[in-house]
C-alpha cells in the first residue's frame, strides 16, 4: 500500500493521509457491539468533491475497496473498512454551503454534524428535524443509513427531508440528483435510491435538505402502564387524536431503571406505582404558542388516563429534557450494563404487543434477557440482547427477526444492515429482492469497490 498512500497524498496532500498503524484507533470501528475492529491500509481525508472522485478513480484502477465514514456513530459496522481497503473520512468536508431562507432549504457537506447544523439554524428559527439520538452524527452518515429517531412519528425519517444529492459513483463519475424542488416525476428517483444504501452505491459529497419552523415550546407527558399490551393499544388512539405528538416512546421497566440510573435522574414516581408499572409511555408535544401547548397537554393527559394509564405525569421542563436525553442515550446504558447486541426491528405499530410477547417467549426459552424501548409511534423496537453464548445469541436473534418479519416487519428500522446483520438478511430476506439489489449495485459500482461486504456479500 506504500505506493497507493503516495498517490493518495498526491491527490489530497500528505498531511491528509494516514497509512496503516499511523491511522487513529477510532477509524477501526463504529459503535456496534459486535463488529470486529479492522485497521484500513490507508485513511484519506478529502476536502473537495473532485478529490473524492480522484480517490475513487485510483481505487478502481487498482481494485482497492473504498469505505466512506462520517462520525462513526453507526451501529451496524457499515463504516468499518476492510484491512486491504481505503477509508474515506469526510471530517474535512463539514461546511454549510447555503441556508436558503426563502425555500427553507440547507445545502451541506456530508461531514457536517446534526449539532452544527441545528446550531446554525437556531438564529433563523428553523430546525432540521431528524434526530437519531446522537447529535454528533454526520449528515452523510444519516443519509447512508436513512436515519430516523424518536421524532419520526411526526417528521418521518431522513429520506423525507433530502431533496437532492451530489454523489461520486464507483466509476469516479460525479452525479447530481434532485435539487431544491420538493417534487419531481422525471424518471427514476436516484436520490431515494442512494439514501439508505450504506455507501455501497456512491459516496455522498453534498446534501440538499428540507428545513422546518422551530417551535418554541415543549412538554413531556409520562404515563406508567401495568402491561406493554395496554401501551401498544393506546398508541393508535393517541396518533389518531389529531394532537400531533413530536415523539411517542415506550420504555420497559428494566430499561427505564437502567437509563434513569445511568443518567442519575429521579422522576419522582412513587415506589408503589413503580412496582406496578411494567412499561412506560413517553409523549412529547410541541407548539409555537404556550397556551395552545397547555390545551393539547390537558387533552392528552385526559386521553391517556382514559386509555388505562396507572397515572399521568406532566414532567417539569428540566425533568422532561433529562428523561428524553436519557432515552436518547439508552444504547450507552445498555452497553454499560453488558448487552451483547442491539437490534432495531420494526413492525406495524398495532402488532407491537404481539411481537414483544413472542420476543419474551424466545428469550425465556434460551435463558436470555431481552429488554426494550422504542419508537412506539412507528413500531420501531430497540432490543438489548443479553446472551454471552454467540451461537445461542445468533439463533435467538434470527428467531426474533423471523417473528417480526412474519408480522410484516423489517430487520432494521434505522440502524441499517451493515456487516453485522447481513447474515440474517441473507437467511431471511427475499432472494429476488437481494438479487435485484446486487444488480443495482453493479450499475452504480461496476468494479465492486464501494463498501464490499456491506448489506450482502
Amino acid at each position: 500500500m506504500g505506493d497507493i498512500a503516495t498517490r493518495l497524498a498526491g491527490i489530497v496532500g500528505a498531511e491528509h493521509v494516514s497509512e496503516g498503524e499511523a491511522a487513529n484507533e477510532s477509524y477501526t470501528h463504529d459503535e456496534s457491539l459486535t463488529v470486529t475492529h479492522r485497521r484500513p491500509s490507508a485513511v484519506v481525508r478529502p476536502g473537495t468533491t473532485g478529490e473524492v472522485a480522484a480517490v475513487v478513480r485510483l481505487a478502481g484502477e487498482l481494485g482497492v475497496p473504498v469505505t466512506p465514514r462520517g462520525s462513526g456513530t453507526g451501529l451496524s459496522g457499515a463504516a468499518v473498512a476492510t484491512e486491504s481497503g481505503i477509508l474515506v473520512s469526510f471530517e474535512r468536508m463539514d461546511r454549510i454551503l447555503e441556508i436558503d431562507l426563502d425555500n427553507h432549504i440547507a445545502v451541506v457537506q456530508p461531514g457536517l454534524t446534526l449539532r452544527e447544523l441545528n446550531e446554525a439554524l437556531a438564529p433563523h428559527h428553523l430546525v432540521y428535524p431528524v434526530f437519531p439520538g446522537e447529535d454528533s452524527a454526520s449528515l452523510g452518515g444519516n443519509v447512508a443509513t436513512n436515519a430516523g429517531g424518536m421524532r419520526a412519528v411526526k417528521y418521518g425519517v431522513t429520506r423525507h427531508h433530502v431533496t437532492g444529492l451530489e454523489v461520486v459513483l464507483g466509476t469516479g463519475d460525479v452525479l447530481r440528483t434532485g435539487g431544491k424542488v420538493t417534487k419531481s416525476s422525471t424518471g427514476y428517483d436516484l436520490t431515494q435510491l442512494v439514501i439508505g444504501s450504506e455507501g455501497t452505491l456512491a459516496l455522498v459529497t453534498e446534501i440538499t435538505l428540507r428545513l422546518y419552523p422551530r417551535p418554541g415550546h415543549l412538554a413531556t407527558v409520562l404515563a406508567p402502564y401495568a402491561t406493554l399490551e395496554e401501551v401498544t393499544e393506546a398508541i393508535p388512539r393517541i396518533v389518531a387524536s389529531g394532537i400531533g405528538p413530536l415523539l411517542v416512546e415506550y420504555i420497559d421497566m428494566i430499561s427505564m431503571a437502567g437509563i434513569t440510573a445511568n443518567a442519575g435522574i429521579d422522576l419522582g414516581i412513587p415506589d408503589e406505582l413503580r412496582d406496578r408499572a411494567l412499561a412506560y409511555l413517553v409523549i412529547v408535544l410541541e407548539d409555537r404558542r404556550d397556551d395552545r401547548l397547555e390545551e393539547d397537554v390537558a387533552e392528552l393527559a385526559e386521553l391517556v388516563a382514559d386509555l388505562g394509564a396507572l397515572d399521568v405525569f406532566v414532567l417539569p421542563p428540566t425533568a422532561g429534557a433529562q428523561l428524553i436525553d436519557a432515552r436518547e442515550k439508552a444504547f450507552f446504558a445498555a452497553r454499560a450494563a453488558g448487552a451483547d447486541d442491539i437490534i432495531d426491528m420494526v413492525v406495524p405499530r398495532a402488532s407491537m404487543a404481539r411481537y414483544m410477547a413472542r420476543v419474551s417467549e424466545l428469550a425465556a426459552a434460551t435463558g436470555s434477557l431481552v429488554t426494550g424501548c422504542g419508537h412506539a409511534g412507528d413500531g420501531n423496537v430497540h432490543l438489548s440482547v443479553f446472551q454471552p453464548d454467540a451461537g445461542v445469541r445468533h439463533d435467538l436473534i434470527r428467531d426474533v427477526f423471523s417473528s417480526g418479519l412474519a408480522l410484516g416487519g423489517a430487520i432494521s428500522g434505522e440502524h441499517g444492515i451493515g456487516t453485522e446483520k447481513k447474515g440474517y438478511l441473507a437467511e431471511l430476506g427475499d432472494p429476488v429482492a437481494l438479487d435485484l439489489l446486487r444488480r443495482i449495485k453493479s450499475a452504480f459500482d461496476p468494479r465492486g469497490i464501494l463498501n464490499p461486504g456491506v448489506i450482502f456479500d
